[in-house]
């Protein structure tokens, strides 16, 4: 008789132990509105990479970034001001790359610029403004590991970190906005581009 209830309380202990791990992968953080005060602070750098506290931000940043893709019809990218996380880290999720950045900073902007609509999960993307962006940019970054790394960016990927950069900075798309008048609920704005 004892051994028959060997393996059934084996069999709970993996059943209790196994949705505790999966939602612990899964951590989906609110995304902070426009309003909040720690959207308008500076972000302090990264010092400590061994810190599990690291992997566990950039985890949460891209789960929380699929989730509001699926909520929102929108986005490539989030930073860690936007959970409420005062560090320089953003996660970018394009066609093109996909990837934690570290630290980022832009070492190299280009004389020319264009006009863009931008929005931001920190607004809902409700609305979209006007902004001015540098066509290209160079970005060096930190990796996980806290390797150097470098990336050259053109027109949308450039735009997308400049926006994202921002955020570390306490700067959001609105600061940007070149015109007052140029201000559009989503629903004008894919009436009018989509």
């Amino acid at each position: 008789m004892h051994l028959s209830k060997t393996p059934f309380h084996l069999n709970i202990l993996v059943c209790v132990r196994i949705p505790v791990l999966e939602r612990i992968s899964t951590m989906i953080r609110r995304i902070l509105q426009l309003g909040n005060e720690t959207l308008r602070k500076k972000s302090l750098p990264v010092k400590d990479f061994q810190s599990s506290d690291l992997g566990n931000l950039v985890e949460d940043l891209s789960n929380t970034l699929q989730e509001a893709k699926k909520s929102f019809s929108y986005g490539r990218g989030i930073a860690a001001p936007q959970i409420g996380k005062l560090k320089r880290v953003i996660f970018i999720d394009t066609q093109v790359f996909r990837s934690p950045l570290i630290n980022p900073r832009i070492v190299r902007a280009s004389d020319g610029r264009f006009e863009v609509w931008d929005s931001c999960f920190s607004f809902n993307v409700a609305f979209f403004v006007l902004v001015d962006r540098y066509y290209r940019i160079r970005v060096e970054y930190l990796d996980q590991e806290g390797k150097k790394q470098v990336i050259d960016a053109e027109n949308e990927l450039s735009e997308l970190l400049q926006h994202e950069i921002d955020h570390l900075d306490g700067v959001l798309a609105t600061d940007r906005l070149k015109d007052v008048k140029k201000i559009m609920m989503r629903q004008e704005w894919e009436k009018a581009f989509k």
